[in-house]
Order: C-alpha cells, then structure tokens, then sequence
C-alpha cells in the first residue's frame, strides 16, 4: 500500500513538469489585449477567432509540425500594462506577439520589442499587429519586427472620403473620435481629405472624448443636434461605438454616418434599434454577403461554434500567412519568418490579392465600403440576431489602396 501512494506522489509530483513540456513544444502566440474594461467584448472576440484559426491549422497538422497555441494576456487597453504582459510572455518562452486594439498599446509594443531584439539577439521575438491603424506604426515608428495586416486609417479614409466625394447630398458634417493617437489620426486625415476632394462640404463640429470611458454619450449627441449636420464622420469602435450609436437611437436622431467600426461589438445591434435603414457605412477589409464559398463556410463555422461573425478579416489573413511563411522558410525562427513575409504575395480571406509591402511591413489589400440594413434574399448573413446584415456598397482593389511611406526600416 505503501508503494502505491509513493506512486500516487511521484505521478502528482511529475505531472506539472510533463505539462510544461508539452506546452513548450507548442507553437505559442500571444495574444494581448483587452479582457476586462471597456474594450472586454473587442477583446474576448479576437482571441476567439484567433483560437478558431489556431484550431483550423492544428486541424492539418499546425505549423511545421508543432501545434498552435493562443496565450491569452489582459493588457485593458492601457500601453504599460501591455509591457508588462509582452514581458511575461517572452520571459516564458513566446516569440511571437499579436495585438489589436489600441494604438498607443501598439506604439508601445513596437518599440518595447524592438528593443528587445537588439539586447537579445538570438532570441528575437515578433509583432503581428492585426487592428491597430495608426499610420505612424508603418510610417515614422515603423521597424523590422513589426507586421501590420489591417489597412492604415489613411487607407481607410481615402477609401472613405473616394466614396464620399460621390454622394453630393452630404452638405455638413460632425467630426466625433477617440482622443488618442487613432482618433487624431481620423479627424486630422479627414479634415485635409475632405478639403481636397469635397471643399463645399462644412465641418460643423470637431469632437475629441476619452477612450472607452464615457458611458453616456447623450450630451454628445445633443451637439451634434444642434450643429444642423446632416453626416457624422468616426474612427470610435469597442463600446464608444455601440453607445454613440445607442444615444443617437435614444434621443430619435437620424441621419448618416461614415465609420470604420460599426461592425464592432454592440453596433449592429444599436444601429437596429435606431432604425438606420442603410445609413451607417463602414470601411474595412470585407464583410460577410460578399458570397464567397471559402468566405461563407468559414463564416458559417464561426457562427456555430461562437455565435458571432468574422468582425476582423486580417486576423485570417495574419494566422494563415504566418503558417505559409514559417513553410517557405521552413523555420520557426522570427528573423526568417519576418524575411519570409517580407513582399508575399497572398489571396486574401474575402478574395482578390493580397501584398505585405516589404518597405514598412503594410498590408494591402482590396477594400470594401458596405452599409447596414434590411437583407436581400442575396444576403444570409444578419449581425447580432437583429435580421440585418451588411450590404456592399463599393469595392476598391489592392492597387487602388496604395499610399507612399516616409519609412526607413533598419534590417537584421
């Protein structure tokens, strides 16, 4: 009897060492990014879709032979907390990072992992950067360690204001975003573009808020009211988004919005309750209802195992080309597999090509501008249970997204 506990002992006692084994054979990516606070709902979503994909790779054998593995790291959305958590995972052996939300937290990280690399070589890690659009991550902050896969804001609001230019009935329009970088961007890009293409148009109101803290945004509302605008133009997303849209619907105003994130949690949803029929565009890299097959069976997978859709297309694309790059490098170091995603070319998860500039490590891609209502029978696909869906609106290929750099990449 004796023995037998001694084993019981000796098996309980081996066992965490076995699972720490096993887990380091792993190929492991850490995700940070918000799990508690205001960017929660934005958070829990990425890393579901990215533990969907890490599944599908395992499903053919994962990468190079090493099974994928999501690590999930809370940094609620705050640019010291995300070092903190970069550091816990590098000091457990990760060497590969991804990151959405936020581009402070993304300033931070780049630069955090740059320095990193050049007090450790050898042990370099890399920063897969799926969301976070500040042009300045791939223009005067760009490095070799960083690779985004979402299309910059200037992309997005060239794309905007492109289809803007051809809807003469916008005569006024209210400026609303985020104050941070990210929203500076946006109100500062859409001043200039705007003058440019569309001079007739007047800007009636310039409103910067904090990130993810205001819970009521009534009085907000109550500007842009007494502005007369006929447009609202926004970069918000998460929580700002869904409850700007919520105190619109509240207080019964109708009119149009230009956004880049009204897909996000909470949106569909309050542009139901507000009745915009068609009224709220988005810009992005695709939508469901575009009726592609591959498209669509993901799409639906998705939705049966976690009830929501593909809000972020370049998370596809940035897990299926980090396996086609560690293939063709046949590597898992991230010196070669940064060398081997530098100018790949690759057919994007809603269809068309695809290029990771090796410049700055942009991604272009074909763009879409969509907008939110009533379904045809062409369109299967509803958001949040509401019964509307996304419609498409203009589509804008890869070369027509192009924008110039200021980069000046230093390489390993």
């Amino acid at each position: 009897m004796k023995k037998v506990v001694f084993a019981v002992y000796l098996l309980l006692a081996i066992l965490p060492t076995i699972s720490v084994a096993v887990a380091r054979e792993n190929l492991r990516v850490a995700f940070i990014d918000p799990l508690s606070g205001g960017g929660a709902s934005i958070g829990e979503l990425g890393f579901k879709t990215f533990q969907f994909l890490a599944d599908e790779l395992n499903a053919r054998g994962g990468i190079l032979g090493k099974k994928v593995e999501i690590v999930p790291y809370d940094n609620k959305t705050n640019p010291q907390e995300s070092l903190i958590q970069a550091q816990k995972a590098i000091d457990a052996g990760v060497r590969y990072i991804t990151q959405g939300n936020g581009s402070s937290v993304a300033g931070a990280l780049t630069e955090f992992v740059a320095k990193y690399n050049e007090r450790n070589p050898g042990k370099e890690v890399l920063y897969f950067n799926y969301a976070a659009v500040d042009p300045i991550l791939t223009n005067d902050k760009c490095n070799f360690w960083q690779f985004r896969w979402d299309a910059n804001s200037d992309i997005k609001m060239e794309a905007l204001t492109n289809y803007m230019n051809g809807v003469p009935s916008i005569k006024k329009i209210y400026l609303i975003n985020q104050d941070y970088s990210f929203g500076e961007s946006v109100r500062a890009t859409a001043r200039a573009m705007l003058k440019e293409k569309r001079p007739d148009i007047e800007i009636v109101g310039d409103e910067k808020h904090p990130l993810l803290k205001v819970t009521d945004f009534a009085p907000y509302i109550a500007k842009i009211r007494a502005s007369g605008a006929d447009t609202v133009m926004t970069g918000n997303w998460g929580q700002d988004f869904a409850l700007l849209l919520k105190a619109a619907a509240e207080s019964g105003l109708k009119l149009n919005w230009y956004t880049y994130y009204a897909g996000n949690p909470g949106g569909p949803t309050a542009m139901k309750q507000g009745n915009l029929n068609h009224q709220v565009f988005a810009v992005g890299e695709g939508i469901p209802n575009l009726g592609r097959v591959s498209a669509d069976t993901f799409e639906k997978d998705l939705r049966a195992k976690y009830g929501f859709s593909v809000f972020q297309p370049p998370i596809v694309n940035e897990m299926r080309m980090f396996a086609l790059a560690a293939e063709r490098a046949k590597s898992l170091d991230p010196v070669e597999v940064a060398r081997a995603l530098e100018s790949m070319e690759f057919e994007v998860f809603n269809g068309g090509k695809g290029v990771m500039r090796k410049d700055d490590h942009q991604f272009f891609q074909p763009m879409y501008i969509s907008s939110f209502g009533e379904r045809t029978a062409e369109e299967p696909f509803d958001e949040e249970k509401t019964g509307w869906g996304w419609k498409l609106v203009a589509r804008i290929d890869t070369d027509k997204t192009v924008l110039p750099t200021t980069c000046k990449m230093t390489r390993p």
